[in-house]
């Protein structure tokens, strides 16, 4: 049985970014406006959080067969954006909204108006540490995909026709997860979301 306090299921889209922003942003006026800040973190916090909501909304679609946590933390700190869990596998989503940019994806990496980023090793590396974890708790081995959500982009190019990591316009999200090919069972996928959901499951990651 898992205490109100630590079910992860009451988490919004957001709610890590939130935290941040409140920190950076106490004044709850000025957080309406925090896009348009002076103070370029309380920037790029506030269009993270307009990232995540956006991806919560989408990943919502999917059907009864899912689950779909959200801010899961670590005992570190940091957090997975959204975690989904259905019929077709398990899959930590991380939301990057580049709002307005060309994003390119070829064999290994990701630029935004050509500058290269980090994405995609950090996705990789949440991934596989995301299934330790799970399959330690779980009893059997869990796979995790990584998943980018590309939020508000202006365009999004994939190159690779067999990308190790999904990346994916996070308005066709919902879509691309639910047609994918079944690999779960009903048990299996109510046993990962009995785990992940308990907050006790992610303190020793």
């Amino acid at each position: 049985m898992i205490e109100r306090s630590a079910d992860l299921a009451q988490n919004r889209p957001g709610d890590a970014v939130l935290k941040k922003l409140v920190e950076l942003e106490p004044n709850t006026a000025k957080r309406l406006f925090a896009r348009w800040s002076r103070n370029r973190d309380v920037r790029s916090w506030a269009s993270g959080l307009v990232g995540e909501r956006f991806t919560g909304r989408r990943l919502a679609r999917l059907g009864t067969q899912w689950k779909v946590l959200h801010a899961v933390q670590w005992s570190s700190g940091s957090d997975i954006d959204h975690l989904a869990v259905g019929p077709a596998g398990v899959f930590a989503i991380n939301s990057k909204r580049h709002k307005g940019k060309d994003v390119w994806y070829g064999d290994r990496a990701i630029t935004v108006n050509r500058v290269p980023t980090r994405h995609i090793a950090i996705s990789q590396g949440e991934a596989k540490r995301i299934a330790r974890v799970l399959s330690r708790h779980c009893g059997f081995s869990v796979t995790v995909r990584p998943v980018i959500a590309v939020v508000h982009a202006a365009k999004l190019t994939v190159k690779n026709a067999a990308p190790p990591v999904l990346v994916v316009e996070a308005v066709d999200l919902s879509r691309r997860l639910a047609g994918m090919s079944p690999v779960l069972s009903a048990d299996q996928v109510a046993r990962i979301y009995e785990v992940a959901r308990d907050a006790r499951t992610w303190a020793r990651g």
